[in-house]
């Protein structure tokens, strides 16, 4: 195991970076026997709308002396299934945000949604309320993928999902697409990406099926393809997405020029984020400590109602010390096609670049890593293999 970094390379950020706001919305129509995430099946019609709202306007009133003074460049409605809300719902939302926070003047506002749950007028109604980007959970327009993969909508319903986010003015749209999915080869995951490229969105997140722990999957495991045919599949999408004008710049995201996801790119360079809302996670840097902290919420959503604004919504509270801030710096900035310049680990750790010199040398020496001036970055062996590239900057324990 490599040597853990000496004591004096301490975190110290002298000005916080940008920061953005995830809002958690916890319930689905049905749960997904691949999905890991805080969500828990629930109809529409029993949401308790008012009472979450009133919920994550407390959270977000309590964590206000975390952020003071800073302004929100995006703003991310995660989950679930945050398009069960109602229209009225979203709008009262932002009402709030925009009320209590202090927002960038081109704010990216996105919400997923499920074709499952989606309507003409509801979308309409999103984006007056102030949502200016969409993302969509396809995952696939192939029925007999949509089946085994346990989604409630089929491809028809997909396609008309993109069409009527279209229709209702959304010009920043991502689809969220997955390969690698029970009994698809190579032509099927082919085929399925020519639809959503048909499609013309903005963005494409394609990734891969991975068999997460406490899952239905993991529990009754599909037949998947194997590691190579997966990472053909990989290679065979960012080719065809590249030659569709999708540029590829973190391992799942493509996108059109001047579309990337903002709120996704500022995870990846190591921004800060507040999260409300049943099971969020937050990240936050306070330069008057010199200090990193990760809290994340109660994540039961009877739970997270009872508590939201209290001490009790708070499940963990976390200063993190060097040796982790610099693998998790490097857990998101290598995920980028890009890499980051040198001057953006310390700008965002507060630690010096030189001590991670021993580890990028011995990633270098193995093919995973590459510099081009002040530029570092993963090599495509390094992204393949991304897990022995981090594996590298483990602090030992």
């Amino acid at each position: 195991m490599l040597k853990p970094l000496p004591p004096e390379l301490q975190p110290g950020p002298a000005t916080p970076p940008p920061l953005g706001l995830y809002i958690h919305i916890p319930w689905c129509v049905r749960k997904c026997p691949y999905c890991d995430f805080n969500s828990h099946e629930t109809a529409d019609d029993l949401l308790p709308e008012a009472a979450y709202l009133d919920a994550l306007t407390a959270d977000l009133e309590s964590s206000l002396p975390d952020i003071w003074g800073r302004t929100i460049q995006t703003i991310f409605i995660g989950g679930g299934t945050p398009s069960l809300l109602s229209a009225r719902a979203i709008d009262t939302l932002l009402s709030r945000l925009r009320a209590l926070l202090r927002l960038g003047p081109d704010t990216e506002i996105t919400l997923e949604a499920n074709p499952g749950t989606a309507d003409a007028g509801r979308f309409r109604e999103f984006h007056a309320a102030g949502i200016n980007r969409l993302s969509i959970g396809v995952q696939s327009f192939d029925d007999r993928l949509l089946l085994a993969t346990g989604r409630i909508h089929d491809g028809r319903e997909a396609r008309r999902a993109v069409e009527l986010a279209q229709a209702a003015g959304f010009q920043n749209i991502n689809l969220d697409l997955m390969f690698a999915l029970p009994g698809q080869d190579l032509r099927m995951a082919e085929r399925d990406l020519r639809v959503a490229i048909a499609q013309q969105p903005e963005h494409i997140s394609l990734y891969q099926l991975t068999i997460e722990p406490h899952t239905s999957f993991h529990h009754h495991q599909p037949n998947l393809p194997d590691d190579h045919l997966a990472w053909q599949m990989q290679l065979q999408g960012t080719q065809l997405l590249t030659a569709h004008g999708y540029g590829q710049y973190e391992v799942s995201a493509y996108a059109r020029p001047g579309r990337r996801c903002r709120h996704n790119l500022n995870y990846w360079r190591f921004g800060d984020y507040l999260g409300i809302g049943a099971g969020a996670h937050s990240k936050l840097t306070d330069p008057a400590t010199r200090s990193i902290t990760r809290i994340s919420r109660v994540r039961h959503p009877q739970r997270y109602l009872a508590a939201a604004g209290g001490a009790d919504a708070i499940q963990s509270r976390e200063h993190l010390e060097g040796g982790t801030i610099a693998l998790e710096f490097m857990m998101n900035a290598l995920r980028l096609t890009e890499g980051f310049e040198r001057g953006l680990f310390p700008e965002r750790t507060g630690l010096p670049m030189a001590g991670l010199e021993r580890q990028m040398e011995k990633a270098r020496e193995r093919g995973l890593l590459e510099r081009d001036g002040a530029t570092i970055r993963a090599t495509e062996r390094g992204r393949r293999y991304l897990n022995d590239l981090l594996e590298l900057f483990v602090p030992a324990c």
